[in-house]
Order: structure tokens, then sequence, then C-alpha cells
């Protein structure tokens, strides 16, 4: 008997052409995204027609316009804005533009950070990658959808800020450039991270070295501003000076943006040529081969913390402290522009006597907000490692399930109180190479440690978050980015005190400004060690995802 073998229909991995599947992609990622993309679309818009309202409140004339203008000679200032066009006829929109713009194009970086790596490295790591590549998909749909699905996101994200410019009274052209900016700037660090998701296996190491070249862009075009108001040789090296060099609504010029596009095709190259070099699932950079047998810590929760956590602890730290660091020594230049700049003891809350307190307590304020991020981004390790069977690997080898929270949990808190310390230390430093004084490492140092119990309850509601509802763990970051908006633009916005409140940073005492109150602090110690008595019953009633 004869059989009759018909041709093959199925289609083997690899045998499709390059780029095929990536619009059924391209769908599936602006699906999974459209809630994300939204939040952030209207997160900035609303921020940017908020701020300008405000500003347009609190400087409606060409006298206190020009007042303000007079505080961007002052190097904080500086670093924490950009260069400064247009101080000569200080307009609404290059108060817009100069105040406002580097915060617009630092969100838009941290959303395409965060994008990119989530549809590339972390697919790989979930090894869902792999399953796509199984059917007729081309080697390059995947990072070609992320891609794009990105670019989509830019494009909302710069179409809402258009808008909102527009509608809060600015004129056309300087609102499409800033829109197109913040756009171009986002997919700038988007193709970053699409380079540094080639060289690790793990999504975290990708998206951390990503916000480490965003971290270095700030710091050069931060740099480089203060030796030049309108930007040095040195801003150049920066992304982010490039969409600040448009000087949107003063001398309006596109060509610098065109440094960001150059760099985007060089970039996705680059990721695309190393892809080429690599296995699906690794990583160009091979992992360390580990030794034979275990150190004695890691047989313990804590050590097992504490190895999972210390890069990100040390990255963490050391980032905070040398930021803390740069600030600090800015502290002298106040004192020389306070007699020129009445506004600033106003935006600080001072009187000349304690400008430098002031100043120190604002910066400390700043950065405390970043030792909460990493806090809660440990805890949301703990349900990385749930989610991927690790937990219940550890608890099913003899450890119990509070003995792994509780050590966890101690290693972070542990770890935040050392942030705390070494950042508050840092600032100090700082102040006392600008001022001669070098009790301000003391002063600042234990200033920092006021933020304790502020931090330690952020921590436990995430905690809690994830004990009772792990799901929803991820709620744990409203807090701190509501803290982040109400501690840079509460201010700006003329936020109600009501609604402030909802940031646990603001109950606390701005020392070394202020006076310690012992309240607020005990208050919120006791709602942490509450929240943690909770956590803890409810991990008990609840399985561990193996």
């Amino acid at each position: 008997m004869t059989t009759t073998v018909g041709p093959r229909t199925d289609k083997r991995v690899g045998s499709a052409a390059p780029f095929a599947g990536v619009a059924a992609l391209l769908r599936l990622y602006l699906r999974l995204d459209r809630i994300r993309i939204t939040v952030w679309t209207l997160a900035l818009a609303g921020t940017v027609f908020a701020t300008v309202e405000s500003l347009i409140a609190a400087y409606p004339d060409t006298a206190s316009r020009q007042a303000r203008a007079a505080f961007l000679e002052n190097p904080a200032a500086v670093l924490m804005s950009g260069p400064s066009y247009g101080t000569a006829d200080y307009t609404l929109g290059a108060m817009t533009a100069n105040e406002l713009s580097l915060t617009v194009f630092v969100a838009a970086a941290i959303m395409s950070i965060l994008l990119v790596v989530r549809h590339t490295r972390t697919q790989e790591e979930a090894g869902r990658l792999e399953l796509l590549r199984a059917l007729p998909v081309g080697a390059f749909a995947p990072p070609a959808a992320a891609l794009l699905s990105v670019a989509v996101a830019n494009a909302a994200v710069g179409v809402g800020i258009t808008v909102a410019l527009v509608a809060a009274g600015l004129e056309v052209a300087g609102s499409v450039a800033f829109g197109v900016a913040t756009a171009v700037t986002g997919l700038v660090f988007g193709a970053v991270a699409a380079v540094t998701a080639q060289f690790s296996e793990h999504s975290r190491a990708a998206t951390g070295s990503a916000l480490g070249v965003l971290a270095v862009a700030f710091l050069v075009r931060g740099a480089g501003d203060i030796i030049e108001p309108s930007g040095s040789w040195l801003s150049w090296f920066s992304p982010i000076a490039w969409a600040q060099q448009t000087r949107l609504y003063v001398d309006l010029r596109w060509w610098p943006l065109l440094l960001s596009v150059a760099v985007i095709v060089v970039l996705l190259a680059l990721a695309v040529a190393l892809s080429r070099r690599r296995d699906i699932g690794g990583g160009l950079r091979a992992p360390q081969p580990g030794p034979s047998e275990a150190a004695p810590g890691l047989l313990s929760a804590p050590g097992l913390a504490w190895r999972l956590l210390r890069g990100t602890f040390v990255g963490w730290t050391v980032g905070l402290a040398l930021f803390g660091f740069v600030m600090g020594t800015l502290a002298s230049s106040l004192e020389d522009v306070i007699d020129d700049i009445p506004d600033l003891a106003d935006w600080l809350g001072a009187d000349t006597g304690s400008l430098t307190s002031s100043f120190g307590a604002t910066m400390l304020l700043f950065l405390v907000v970043g030792v909460a991020a990493f806090a809660v981004s440990a805890v949301m390790r703990l349900r990385s490692e749930e989610e991927a069977g690790r937990a219940g690997l550890v608890v099913v080898t003899g450890a119990t399930r509070l003995r792994w929270l509780l050590g966890s949990l101690a290693v972070i808190v542990a770890q935040a109180l050392v942030a705390l310390a070494v950042t508050g230390a840092a600032i100090g430093l700082g102040m006392a190479m600008a001022v001669g004084d070098a009790g301000w490492i003391a002063r600042m140092c234990g200033a920092a440690l006021v933020y304790a119990p502020a931090v330690l309850f952020v921590v436990a509601v995430a905690v809690a978050l994830f004990a009772l509802v792990p799901r929803a763990a991820n709620l744990a970051w409203v807090l701190v980015v509501w803290a982040v908006f109400v501690g840079w633009l509460g201010e700006v916005l003329n936020i109600p005190d009501w609604a402030r409140n909802f940031s646990p940073l603001e109950h606390t005492p701005r020392v070394p400004y202020e006076d310690v109150r012992a309240a607020p602090l005990l208050v919120f110690g006791a709602a942490a060690l509450v929240l943690v008595v909770i956590a803890v019953a409810g991990f008990r009633r609840r399985d561990v995802t193996a």
C-alpha cells in the first residue's frame, strides 16, 4: 500500500519573515498598555495644564515674573530646572519652558524605559517570548512591536502636553515643539533601554542600567548648565539638553531634536546588532558561575534577602548620596543672591538667617522620596520571588513563611535606614564643604533619620498590600508618586493642605529648619507597626504561590 505524503504545512521556528506578525503583536502590546498609557498621558497633561494655570495666578504681571526670573541665576535652580532663556523679558511661555520642561522630559524618559523593558527583557525572563517565537513570528517582530508601542505612548503624551499647553493659553508653535521634544526625548531613553536589555538576563538589571543612564544625563546637563546658564559644551553630551536647547517660546529652533533622532537610530541599530549575538532568554553578559556550596548566610531568610537586594540597595544609595552631595555644595550660593531674589526666601519658607537650614531641609525632602521608592521596590521584589515560585521553594525547604517574610522585612528596614543616614550625611558633607562648617554632616544625617517613621510607614503599607492583596501590591507606588508630586510641585500648583496630607512625608518636621515634633513620628511609627502585624496575620492565612 502506497502512502502519499503531501507538502508540509507547519511553520518551523525562524521560518517566518523577520518582521512577520509585528502588526498583531503591536495590537496586543497596546491593549496590554492601554491603561498605563492613558494614566501617563492624563497625568502629565494634567500636571502641565495645572502648572501653567498656577503660574498665571502666582505671577500675573511682568514685575512678578521678572522677580521670578532672578531665581534662575541660582545654581540649585539651574540644576533642578535647566538652562534659562528669555529672562530679560520673562513671559509665561519662557517660565513654563524653563521651570517645567525638565520634569516632563524626565517623566517621559522613565515611562519609555519601563515600557520597553516590560515588552522585551521581561517577556524573555518570563519565557513568553520563546512561546511567541514558536509561532510564525519573525525574529525582529517582538522588539519592533515593543518599540512601536512605546512610540505610540510617547506620541500620546506629546499630543496631550501640546493640547494642555494650548488650552492654558500658550502659543501653538511653542506648544507643539514642547510636545514633540517630550516624545523624542522619551524615545531616546526607550532606545537606551532597548540596548541595556541585551546585556543582562534580568529585567531589573536592564531597568536599573537604563535609569542609571538617565541619571547621568541629568547630572551632566545640570553641571553643564551651571557652567554656562544658557548651556555649555558639557550640556550637549546629554539628550535632555538637546530638548531644552530648542528654546521653547523664546527663540524656537528645531535642529537640536535632530541629534535625538540620530541617536535613536544608532541605538536601535546597536540593539539589533547585539540581539543577534545572544540566545533568547540569555544576555551578552554571562552570569558568573556560583560556588559549589552556598555561603552560610544564604541559608537564612535575612541572608537570602540581603543577597537578592544588595545590588539594588547599593545602586540607590550611591546614586542618592552623589546627588545629595552635589546639591549640598550649592548651599553657599544661596546667601549670595537672597538680597536680589525676594521670592527665594518665600519658596524655601525661610528668613535670611535660616536660609541654609531651609535649603538643606528642602533638598533632603526631595531625596527622601528616593529612599521610599527603593524600599517599595524591595518589597515588590518579594512579590516577584513569589510569582516566580522561588518563595515557595524556600518555604518547602524548611523555612517557615513568617520567617521568610519577617527576615526579608528586617533587611529592607535596615537598608532603608542606612540609605537615609548616608543620603543625609552626603548632603551635609556638601553643605559643610560649601559653608565651612563640618557640623552640617551630623545635623543632616540626624535630620534624614527623622524621616524614618514616614518611610517605614510606606514600607508597612507595601508589605500589608503584598500580604493581604498580593495582586494589588503595586498600589503602594501611589504613595511614592504622590509624595514626589507634592514635594516637587506642591507649592507651584498650590495644592490644598488636605490633599498634601495624603503624603506621609508632609507630616514630618522639616529638620534642621524646623524643630522636631514627636507626635507625628510616634503616630507613623505606631501605624507602621500595626500594619506589619496585620500583614503577618494575613500572610499566615493565604497560600504562598509555588
